[in-house]
């Protein structure tokens, strides 16, 4: 993949190593991707590299990047060549990164000061945690938090069982609009490298929280360092259909290909639990709450079943009604 990137960086103090990486994935950002830059660097926790990843914007993202790469040396910044996908360059900021413990940041979100002062004191303080995040509040463009409350239901994250954990986040958290914001915390980077990361689906998300919270427990600061902006460039609100949003996060996706988003999170919780070392007792336990998810959803999966039954049939329809009306234009395969 190296070859596909372009590096762009200013010269780092080799003597201090990173404890924190904060890699920062972003395509065509220019609008809002300033304010976040200067939220992170202003951080009262100074010893983390800043690791951009530029997914081929076409607007101003790439000069504004290398201008403040050029006044602070923990910034690095690499752009693709070609718009690689949304959660593809996620991953890419991940496997940049070096240090101890890692943090996803969105260029149109916010930090208090003090968000990964904070973070780090408590993974530095408790062992068995694996993911330390803040509270969050709703912002929009012109930082007004929103009246929407963006608490989310009571987490028992913290738990130190396993399966309760997995329960808290699947049925109690996941039942209800989840925004799964715990993804922008601060996570001990081995353990973030035991997971499949974010794959190219619908709700990956919801599956990567699911499978750190099988390695290791969540604990939440509770105050509010986290501000997530909501506004209608945001791809969660301009691609609300998953089938829009699959092919954000995969540019490859072949236009008309079926997606499963449903069916690929119930086959994504499965592999959690079958990858993670854990009792019997707890697998099982991991099983019959998912069953009890499968319940909730099965409408929705029954629904994805039939789509795919009659899918093929649609688009043979569509290709005779093209060759009758342009016959001429039609490739033969």
């Amino acid at each position: 993949m190296q070859s596909n990137i372009i590096h762009k960086t200013s010269i780092k103090d080799k003597k201090e190593h990173p404890i924190v990486s904060v890699g920062l994935p972003v395509y065509n950002g220019e609008d809002l991707l300033e304010k976040a830059l200067k939220s992170i660097l202003s951080q009262t926790y100074s010893n983390f590299e800043l690791i951009i990843s530029d997914n081929a914007s076409t607007d101003k993202t790439r000069a504004i990047c290398e201008a403040y790469a050029a006044k602070d040396s923990r910034i690095k910044y690499f752009r693709n060549e070609k718009n690689i996908g949304g959660h593809n360059n996620f991953n890419r900021v991940f496997e940049l990164a070096t240090g101890k413990y890692f943090k996803w940041a969105a260029h149109d979100d916010l930090c208090a000061p003090d968000f990964i002062e904070k973070c780090v004191d408590a993974l530095e303080t408790n062992p068995s945690v694996v993911l330390c995040y803040p509270r969050a509040k709703l912002i929009n463009e012109r930082e007004e938090v929103l009246p929407n409350n963006c608490d989310e239901n009571p987490f028992l994250t913290n738990s130190s069982k396993p399966h309760i954990r997995f329960r808290n986040l699947i049925i109690d958290s996941f039942a209800k609009p989840h925004r799964c914001l715990q993804l922008f915390g601060v996570m001990r980077r081995d353990m973030l490298a035991k997971t499949p990361l974010l794959r190219n689906y619908p709700g990956a998300d919801k599956v990567l929280l699911v499978k750190i919270a099988l390695l290791g427990q969540y604990y939440e600061v509770p105050e509010y360092l986290f501000f997530n902006r909501h506004h209608a460039q945001r791809a969660s609100k301009a691609l609300s259909n998953p089938y829009l949003r699959a092919t954000w996060l995969d540019p490859s996706l072949k236009a008309g290909k079926l997606v499963f988003p449903q069916g690929r999170v119930f086959l994504g919780y499965i592999n959690s639990i079958n990858t993670t070392s854990l009792s019997l007792y707890q697998k099982i336990c991991c099983y019959l709450y998912l069953f009890h998810w499968l319940l909730k959803y099965k409408n929705a999966l029954f629904k994805e079943l039939i789509k795919a039954a009659i899918w093929p049939i649609y688009f043979s329809i569509q290709r005779r009604r093209l060759v009758k009306s342009n016959p001429e234009n039609v490739p033969s395969s």
